[in-house]
């Protein structure tokens, strides 16, 4: 082997690419980026979970002469392992220079794009599936799309646009509204659409790439081995069997690495490093395929969907009696990881690593597979059983055997095999429980011959369940035998309380819920085989799937409107086809700059300790480190001020969470400065007794100040009257923005009197460049803060933002050099904070016939280590407790703990999603308590006969809200008069719209008829104020140029980050200059051009920045009035060549002064909104009661936005806010160790709602007839509100929740906190397996994770 290394040769995009020294640890995501400026592939998370780095990987196969295509995430492939491969990534399908790709045109102009960033990712899995499949099914392409993640848009357009690729009989008639709901049949007079689809590109397969000829012959070549070598890293790739052999022997601790989906997250996440890596993806024994009468042998290296295509391609072939474990290990392939891991992990790599939580693992085993292993002493078969797994991450292999093949066995008649699974998600992520389960009877018998029955997710490896397969065997297979099954399973399966991975008595009753399910199934089974006779018990079917085309109704210009005034319509988002063939430029995107450095900060390890040394020498001498960067290098100001309290840039003596910012290594490189970070030694010394629950801080009240609170009437005389009285309490999780683009800046210096030109993706330049100002001591004048786009930002690109470019400016100044700043996901995380956390208590008083009288709420929120923003989310919190009802007796107060967790911040919604969700919850328990059935039904601990119920008259909840709504002319509680017409309007038209009454009867004759699934409905209302309280924040300023040629540039404060502002600012200019939308260009956002920028926010963007533009544009016109006198008949660019011969200034600035609102908290009085934005949002779900697993069947958004600039942009940001909000209260969990660690720092651990969440009937309509006098064009902002709405999909979970409660006995009143987990929903159903797990007392044992 040379010692210099082979060369490494692929394509990409067409072209040759030979690299002389590649180096194992360079992952493709950064050579396309870094090496080949290729930027459209973009990074999101490093550990293949968000899809954002798809790119196409194409081989040809010599052994069967074709050219196979799979989408792969880049970041986790290593580009030593592509030698002879073909790589096509966004550019090389189509760009704006050339042509689009049709996948391209589809996903842009279906507006599927809005921050942009996800969008090549999702091009590029639709495209590979497109070059596999060219027309595909709407269940081929949801699968495709899975392991894409996009935080915009709510995942429908997207669907939509890729939707056009397929094949759909009967679409009109699967969403039963009649006329065509893609491209309109039906005539002029029907509803307008959002897209047409006769407008698009046809799909023309032999315009695409071809593969290349010279990687044909190549790889029919006798293959030669491989050696690379790295800065650290040795990668072999052999060309035989007896080579690898030989290898493994002589090295068996070197990893074999076939999809890097282990080996390659454990070196990036976790530090380990391999010096050698062996790869045997070009050994042919590892892929061969061998079929025997007993079974199949599989190839240990053949990826995980080449084994579901094979098994898939089997099953036709033989009875359906042998192919039992066939079936199953289909079901589990579908949902193990995400397409781009199934189509690069391999089978004996998922084997081998033998998670406790494996999908397969359980399954194999309990189907009585083997393994054939090879070694320098030979080839031996090992039965996968429960001696395999020795421990986590260990099996009963020695580390020099190479595990050659699977076994996969024919099952036998009168034998089934199931495997079951539930996972915080449905798709693409890691199970919580999962199992593999095989029974084998007597011929023509009930009587169990044989059992096995594995599990995963229960202990620290896959554990047998011995005893309760012997509590089974040779006994009957009915409802006595598995009563006793469980007790033995439940003495079998012993968590303790604190053990690694929580939800301790939800996995355990996962295990028998299983169980039961299997004998549900066997038993169905067994009746159909005419073994069984009479009634079985219901058989629990999956959850629904299929989605359907939904409906988006906005109301038409007027036919009057000219055509080429764009304000109304339904226009692509400005940048949509640039971001779909990525082209368009985001922060990390732009070039590397000479000498430039890379920043990496070093984060605190404690929650609560004094700094006692710093050692920087050991990072200093690392390779392309350059400076470590600390407090004391500071030039100017090292904190930030808020409201009294400080925030350190860079602790000093002090930190008060883990992940506080202690210093910063600067480098080289990316990876040079991660390694200086990792190596820079801090020492500490804990201080006692840190705080970080909001219960520990309440307790010893450790609060910031201001506390705010607010009543109006008399509450406690309201308590008197009332003719009941209840007291609850609701506990609400935090939320992690996970904007797609990370924490990203590049400040580079000028070269003279301390000038800086900063490149970042910020919400504020302005607060940007007043921070980096005040931390290098020079006047704002010489700091130019550029924004072009944000990959999205949700409140998290402010203040933190600011710190963390601030750091970066002052290593820039430091070393004179540019400095770029892009956060790892994980470190993202940690650092930025997110959406607060909240306990509320409140108490209630109503009269018997629904009216509320009086409410008492406390508000405690979890502000973290630092105050942050956190003032003025609570003053949000209580302006909106009332939500949209008219409580005459009303008092809240809001406290902010002070805790040892990272900071949290502004998010979308800026604590209204909190406030609310309390208020509705609140109403709901006012509805139960009115409306509970008198009579109490008997409590059965197991599945048998069934309670009935009795029917009787009961308070529904819509009923309550309707009851306390505002009426007419109303005042809030601090003293706003509005109208509530339009909140009304919006409500009943909900009702009408979602056919409520029908679907309700329907929800309630559906949960008759089944146990152990239910369905829940809720409608639930919002009213929204929009602006700043404070007065200033509604200012904003415009620059408009107009050229000698005619072309308009329009510069503005708003930034843009997806939410459509810089489009609705084209169309603005458009109508008052009087010009076509393409004369108008707008490039990007800076402080040298519009000073002094409020930030965009609040849903007020669009308000603001619209006015500036309008004032900036008439100013304009008016100038060019005379010329148009003059020349009535003249062009647009003629008057402008005119005006400026003329010398009339063809320059402007426009100015929007705000509205003077206010909130005066001593007098607890004050107009702090422009106006109400008012909706109300309808939905049904179908709950899983043994899993809490769930499926949103329809929802129904009715929303009041005035008259819509962009109804595609505003029904985006509808569907994609109601989305965040159903992450944010039925999935999204962040989990912190006792020692305040946080636990969820990626996608892998933290789960956002992904394709296969979306609705599966989802309906948004834009209330008609609508006008609002207080912004542009009777506008409304709409970029927050709707994330509330997504609480209907809690609260109808809730109501399932409710139905099968009543099924054990158990009706009135429960408490359900947020988010509605799966672990939440089940354990509320308290089914009968439930009921049978024993409870831990709290404080009897340390938990895994806090409860936050």
């Amino acid at each position: 082997m040379s010692e210099v290394g082979d060369k490494l040769c692929f394509f990409i995009n067409g072209k040759k690419v030979t690299e002389s020294h590649a180096d194992p640890e360079i992952m493709l995501l950064s050579y396309l980026r870094e090496r080949l400026r290729l930027t459209g592939t973009k990074y999101g998370c490093g550990g293949g979970g968000c899809g954002a780095c798809t790119v196409m990987v194409s081989r040809y196969q010599p052994a069967t002469k074709t050219i196979i295509h799979y989408s792969a995430n880049a970041c986790l492939l290593p580009v030593c392992q592509l030698h002879g491969a073909a790589v096509t990534t966004v550019e090389g399908i189509g760009s704006t220079k050339t042509r689009i790709h049709p996948v391209q045109e589809r996903i842009a102009k279906a507006h599927g794009s809005q921050c942009g960033f996800c969008t090549p990712g999702m091009v590029m899995s639709m495209y590979t599936l497109l070059r596999n499949n060219p027309q595909p099914s709407l269940e081929d392409v949801t699968q495709a799309l899975a392991g894409n993640l996009c935080r915009c848009t709510g995942y429908r357009p997207i669907v939509d646009g890729c939707r056009t690729f397929c094949q759909e009989a009967n679409c009109c008639q699967s969403n039963s509204f009649g006329t065509c709901c893609v491209n309109g049949e039906g005539g002029p007079d029907e509803p307008p659409l959002l897209f047409d689809k006769d407008e698009f590109l046809p799909l023309d397969p032999t315009q695409e790439l071809i593969f290349p000829p010279e990687l044909i012959l190549k790889a029919q070549a006798s293959p030669q081995t491989l050696t690379f070598r790295g800065e650290r890293m040795r990668w072999v790739s052999p060309a035989s069997l007896e080579e690898l052999v030989q290898l493994k022997t002589s090295n068996p601790e070197a990893p074999l690495v076939m999809g890097n989906t282990n080996i390659g997250p454990d070196m990036k996440f976790r530090g380990v490093l391999h010096p050698l890596v062996i790869s045997p993806t070009r050994v042919m024994e590892l892929f061969e395929v061998t079929q025997t009468s007993q079974g199949v042998w599989v190839g240990a290296g053949c990826s995980l969907s080449e084994v579901r295509s094979l098994l898939e391609k089997l099953l036709p072939l033989y009875p359906e009696e042998k192919t039992e474990l066939f079936r199953a290990l289909i079901q589990q392939l579908r949902t193990l990881g995400n397409q781009q891991i199934r189509n690069v992990a391999s089978l004996g790599g998922n084997i081998m690593s033998a998670y406790p939580n494996s999908d397969l693992n359980p399954l194999l085993a309990a189907g009585n597979s083997r393994v054939s292993v090879v070694s320098d002493g030979g080839r031996r078969e090992v039965p996968l059983n429960q001696d395999f797994f020795i421990g986590f991450g260990k099996t009963i292999l020695e580390r020099k055997e190479i595990l050659l093949s699977v076994f996969i066995p024919f099952s036998r008649k009168w034998e089934f095999v199931r495997a079951f699974r539930q996972a915080p998600r449905k798709d693409g992520s890691f199970p919580t429980v999962t199992t593999g389960m095989r029974v084998f009877f007597s011929k023509g018998s009930r009587v169990v011959q044989d059992i096995s029955v594995y599990f995963g997710g229960m202990g620290p490896t896959t554990v047998s369940a011995a005893e309760t397969c012997s509590a089974i065997s040779s006994r009957p297979w009915d409802e006595e035998t598995l009563s006793r099954a469980y007790d033995v399973l439940l003495d079998e399966l012993v968590l303790p309380p604190s053990a690694p991975g929580g939800k301790v008595e939800f996995r355990r009753s996962l295990t028998l819920s299983f169980l039961f399910r299997f004998y549900l199934e066997v038993l169905q089974r067994l009746k159909e085989m005419g073994v069984v006779t009479g009634e079985i018990q219901e058989v629990i079917q999956p959850l629904p799937r299929e989605i359907q085309h939904g409906l988006q109704e906005f109301q038409n210009v007027s036919k009057n409107q000219s055509d080429w005034d764009s304000v109304g319509r339904p226009i692509m988002h400005r940048s949509a086809i640039s971001q779909a063939t990525g082209e368009a430029v985001y922060c990390d995107d732009m070039p590397r700059t000479d000498g430039e450095l890379f920043l990496v900060p070093v984060t605190s390890s404690r929650a609560h300790a004094k700094i006692t040394g710093m050692d920087v020498s050991e990072a200093l001498k690392l390779p392309g480190v350059m400076d470590v960067i600390t407090a004391k290098d500071i030039p100017g100001k090292k904190v930030r001020e808020s409201f009294g309290y400080t925030e350190e840039l860079l602790a000093e003596s002090e930190v008060s969470c883990i992940g506080q910012m202690v210093c910063a290594v600067v480098a080289d490189s990316r990876a040079h400065a991660k390694r200086g970070a990792a190596a820079v030694k801090i020492s500490y010394e804990d201080l006692p007794d840190p705080i970080f629950t909001i219960e520990e801080a309440v307790e010893r009240s450790s609060f910031f100040e201001p506390q705010r609170d607010i009543e109006r009437g008399n509450v406690s005389e309201g308590f008197r009257t009332a003719d009941r009285l209840y007291e609850g309490e609701i506990r609400m999780g935090g939320q992690e923005h996970f904007y797609m683009e990370t924490q990203s800046m590049l400040v580079v210096p000028v070269g003279e009197e301390v000038e800086l030109n900063v490149y970042v993706s910020t919400q504020s330049p302005a607060t940007a460049q007043e921070a980096i100002s005040e931390t290098l001591d020079i006047p704002a004048n010489r700091v130019i803060c550029h924004v072009k786009r944000i990959g999205g930002a949700f409140g998290g690109k402010l203040t933190k933002t600011s710190i963390l470019v601030s750091i970066t400016s002052v290593a820039a100044w430091k070393t004179n050099r540019a400095v770029r700043c892009v956060l790892e996901r994980g470190d993202d995380m940690l650092i930025s904070g997110g959406r607060h956390p909240l306990l509320a208590k409140y108490k209630v008083g109503f009269m018997s016939d629904g009216r509320i009288v009086a409410a008492d709420i406390q508000y405690f929120m979890n502000g973290g280590n630092t105050l942050d923003e956190s003032v003025l989310v609570a003053e949000k919190v209580l302006l909106h407790m009332d939500n949209a009802y008219n409580i005459p007796n009303l008092r809240g107060s809001c406290s902010i703990c002070r805790t040892n967790l990272p900071s949290n911040t502004a998010f979308r919604g800026f604590g209204v999603p909190q406030s609310l969700l309390v208020v509705e919850n609140m109403i709901d328990d006012v509805a139960v308590d009115l409306g509970c059935p008198a009579d109490q039904v008997q409590l059965h601990l197991l599945p048998g006969n069934r309670p009935v119920r009795a029917q009787s008259e009961r308070f529904c909840s819509h009923q309550i809200r309707k009851i306390n709504m505002y009426e007419g002319l109303s005042v809030t509680h601090y003293k706003f008069q509005f109208d509530p017409e339009n909140l009304h309007r919006c409500w009943e038209e909900c009702l009408v719209k979602s056919d409520y009454s029908t679907r309700r009867a329907a929800v309630d004759q559906f949960n008759q008829q089944n146990r152990w699934k239910k369905r829940g409905m809720a409608l639930i209302p919002i009213k929204y104020g929009i602006g700043f309280a404070e007065p200033f924040l509604n200012q904003a300023a415009a620059l408009i140029h107009i050229y000698k040629d005619g072309s308009v540039l329009v510069l503005h404060g708003g930034t843009e980050m997806g939410q459509g502002l810089h489009t609705k600012m084209q169309q603005v200019a458009s109508r008052e200059l009087h010009i076509p939308s393409s004369k108008i260009y707008i490039s990007e956002t800076s402080t040298n051009t519009v000073p002094n920028t409020m930030p965009t926010a609040a849903s007020f963007g669009t308000d603001s920045n619209s006015m500036a533009i309008k004032n900036g544009c008439q100013i304009l016109y008016r100038r060019l009035e005379p010329f148009r006198r003059k020349n009535p008949k003249g062009s647009w660019e003629s008057w402008v060549k005119e005006a400026f011969f003329d010398k009339v200034s063809l320059s402007a600035t426009g100015f929007f002064r705000g509205q003077d609102l206010y909130m005066d908290w001593d007098k607890k009085e004050g107009q702090p909104y422009a106006y109400f934005m008012y909706g109300a949002c309808c939905c049904e779900v179908e709950v899983d009661v043994l899993t809490g697993d769930y499926r949103t069947v329809r929802t129904d958004i009715m929303i009041d936005i005035g008259r819509s600039l962009n109804p595609s942009v505003d029904i985006g940001q509808i569907e994609g806010a109601f989305m965040q909000g159903v992450g944010l209260y039925t999935l999204e969990e962040l989990k912190f160790s006792p020692s305040g660690l946080l636990y969820t720092r990626g996608p892998t651990q933290y789960k956002i709602p992904a394709v296969c969440d979306l609705p599966l009937s989802f309906n948004v309509y834009l209330l008609s007839d609508s006008y609002n006098p207080h912004a542009i064009y009777s506008s409304k902002g709409i970029g927050e509100p709707t994330l509330f709405l997504g609480s209907t999909v809690f609260f109808a979970i809730k109501d399932a929740v409710a139905a099968a409660r009543s099924e054990v006995g158990l009706v009135g009143l429960f408490r359900l906190d947020s988010p509605a987990t799966p672990e939440r929903a089940c354990l509320a159903c308290a089914a009968p397996f439930i009921q049978k797990i024993p409870t831990s007392k709290p404080g009897s044992f340390k938990p895994w994770a806090l409860n936050i």
